[in-house]
């Protein structure tokens, strides 16, 4: 998605962007609207990965850019190149990768709708990560605008009433 923003097919992403110095010094990015935690999640069946210690050697599915395979990475594991989340999780139950790093509320939203797929969160950080939407460096007007957006929504209580609905809580705290 990144690429598709630097050659200019689109202007913002808006998909859990975390806001990370690295990416300040090259895009311009909203104010954070939500927050997440990295779980690592394996196989029901797979009783060996434990802790992301456990990934030295091991088979993870994470995209190209994503924080994720970066963690699973300075972790020992070795990464498949995946599309996105369902990409991964479809790996892990074909048993073609051991594990995938991903965030929780993936995670609870995936369960919510296929209950019986036979994954599990073996895994839960500790601190949350801020995420924002990412634009190219100088879209000003456009940042400006969303997050105005962003503040209305918080304001009348959109915001609150849209995280409830779809994960059960305030996600952005």
């Amino acid at each position: 998605m990144i690429a598709g923003l630097d050659a200019k097919r689109y202007d913002l992403v808006a998909n859990e962007v975390a806001v990370r110095t690295d990416r300040l010094k090259k895009y311009d990015m909203s104010d954070p609207y939500i927050v997440s935690k990295a779980v690592l999640i394996v196989g029901k069946d797979n009783h060996d990965i434990k802790t992301l210690n456990d990934l030295k050697g091991k088979k993870v599915g994470q995209s190209l850019d994503s924080n994720y395979r970066k963690i699973a990475e300075d972790h020992g594991a070795t990464n498949t190149v995946v599309d996105g989340f369902n990409q991964s999780i479809d790996l892990i139950t074909s048993k073609r990768i051991d594990a995938t790093i991903n965030d929780s509320l993936s995670y609870l939203d995936l369960k919510k709708h296929q209950p019986n797929l036979p994954i599990k969160v073996v895994y839960e950080e500790k601190n949350a990560t801020s995420n924002a939407f990412l634009f190219r460096k100088n879209s000003d007007e456009l940042v400006k605008a969303v997050n105005g957006a962003l503040a209305d929504m918080k304001k009348d209580g959109t915001y609150l009433k849209i995280s409830k609905k779809w994960f059960g809580t305030d996600v952005s705290k």
